[in-house]
């Protein structure tokens, strides 16, 4: 309660005041809401709760597993559980692959309180058995919906066959098919479904546009809405990796400041982006789908989907980069004649249609080479919106301080929403 008060939260969000109660008593829970809205708290928060009431065994004994799909999304998890555990003597440590693994299995063998793990390092060191999960009361599942999706089910399987039947089972999500949620059954005893506004709904505070376009203007196009210093911190998402690195080579010849994320970028190269992005050093990140999870950046100004999501599913999770914990933001979505049929699918998903925009002084009738060319001479002077400690930006503080006592998702400290009280967020 110490750390809490001292990271500023004295309001639960709506998902946090749902999920902590049953949690507390030692239910089984499904939790379901927006992007941002406090999932890792409602999680963390009760789990050590119950553990500052636990007295520690003589041999330390690993009591709680947070599996992530991503490195990126561990790392702030650990970020955020130190905050909130600072008082409490417990031990914490993350299992991902990208690193050296020494003082992983080091972590492991030493029975860490609280290992936060990716499944597939995980499973590599069980197999091992660097691991001891005899006395684990805690098993969480986070983003569970795209572990499942990106192919995780069956290392899931096999690590909670390896865990004591005796213990608490979380899921949290932003989304959670039906389909997927008949599977998470096996994982759970009778769970509570905790659901926080329409299943899967992208966040209110988002405004969503469509730009129609030919497929081969579409960097020309995002050269041209970058002239607007508004856009001063801009998250694009790419389909494939070597057309994100592509991309971000293009904006850069450009002139302006960027930085790519997905799984082919080292564990240091993908800190080194996501650090760039928050400090303002650049200013467009250009990220693939498997690495979004992980972005939990207080600030973004806009999400532009520069190749269209082929699963509704992914373009929540990308718009919910933005207008995190009640700040608002924009999600610009370039949809070519090939890309109608997931346009009309996402609009019969989300329950209404998006609206559709046109680009001021941007010729949509020139030839690739033509624009490209003309693009880059317009922009390579293109002005480059400077962060003062993050204070232009919008949904940071002026003061851009990121100590525990201010809001930096990757920190976990609390921002003021739109009617200035202070909300617990991930």
């Amino acid at each position: 309660m110490l750390a809490v008060q001292e990271a500023g939260y004295t309001e639960p969000t709506p998902i946090q005041a749902a999920a902590i109660p049953p949690i507390i008593a030692g239910q089984d829970v499904i939790g379901i809401a927006q992007t941002g809205t406090g999932k890792t708290a409602a999680f963390t928060l009760p789990i050590l709760t119950k553990l500052a009431n636990q007295p520690a065994g003589q041999q330390r004994r690993t009591r709680v597993l947070v599996i992530a799909p991503t490195r990126e999304l561990a790392v702030q998890i650990e970020e955020n559980v130190k905050i909130y555990a600072k008082h409490l003597p417990l031990t914490v440590a993350t299992v991902f692959g990208g690193v050296g693994e020494h003082p992983q299995i080091r972590a492991l063998r030493a029975g860490t309180d609280i290992i936060i793990a990716c499944p597939g390092r995980l499973l590599d060191l069980m197999g091992r058995r660097n691991a001891d999960f005899s006395q684990l009361k805690f098993l969480v599942l986070d983003e569970a919906d795209r572990m499942l999706d990106m192919g995780f089910l069956p290392s899931i399987k096999q690590i909670v066959q390896q865990l004591p039947k005796q213990r608490q089972t979380l899921l949290f999500s932003a989304t959670l098919s039906r389909e997927i949620e008949s599977l998470t059954h096996e994982f759970q005893r009778s769970p509570k479904v905790v659901q926080i506004g329409r299943r899967a709904n992208p966040a209110e505070t988002v405004t969503q546009l469509v730009y129609e376009v030919p497929k081969h203007l579409k960097t020309s196009l995002l050269l041209h809405l970058l002239r607007d210093a508004k856009m001063n911190m801009v998250l694009v998402f790419s389909r494939m990796k070597h057309s994100a690195d592509r991309l971000a080579r293009q904006l850069e010849q450009a002139g302006i400041r960027t930085a790519t994320l997905h799984s082919n970028r080292s564990q240091n190269q993908r800190l080194k982006a996501l650090k760039d992005f928050k400090s303002g050093a650049v200013r467009v990140l250009v990220a693939t789908d498997i690495a979004a999870r992980g972005i939990d950046v207080d600030g973004i100004s806009h999400v532009v989907n520069y190749d269209f999501p082929m699963h509704v599913e992914d373009y929540v999770h990308r718009i919910g980069r933005t207008g995190r914990a009640h700040a608002v933001g924009d999600a610009i979505s370039f949809v070519t004649p090939e890309d109608h049929k997931e346009l009309r699918a996402l609009e019969r998903f989300i329950g209404r249609g998006i609206v559709r925009k046109k680009a001021e002084g941007f010729n949509y009738s020139t030839n690739a080479s033509a624009q490209s060319s003309a693009g880059a001479q317009t922009h390579r002077h293109a002005p480059q919106p400077q962060a003062q400690d993050g204070g232009n930006r919008r949904g940071h503080s002026p003061s851009g301080s990121s100590g525990p006592g201010h809001h930096r998702h990757g920190g976990g400290g609390a921002r003021k929403d739109n009617s200035h009280r202070r909300r617990w967020h991930r």
